[in-house]
């Protein structure tokens, strides 16, 4: 039950750094390494979250 619960709440904490580097991609006042150390992404998951928003704008 206990890894249960700790994989939701990695999860949900995954989620948010996903949507605040979406956001600062959106702003594009930083760069994208500067973003993945920001939210503590990999780089390529940042680069990913760029072509993603891209293709929806």
């Amino acid at each position: 039950m206990c890894k249960i619960m700790e994989d939701m709440r990695n999860e949900a904490e995954q989620n948010k750094a996903k949507k605040t580097a979406i956001h600062l991609i959106k702003l594009g006042k930083m760069t994208l390494e500067e973003i993945a150390e920001a939210t503590e992404l990999s780089l390529d998951t940042v680069k990913e979250l760029e072509n993603q928003s891209m293709q929806l704008a």
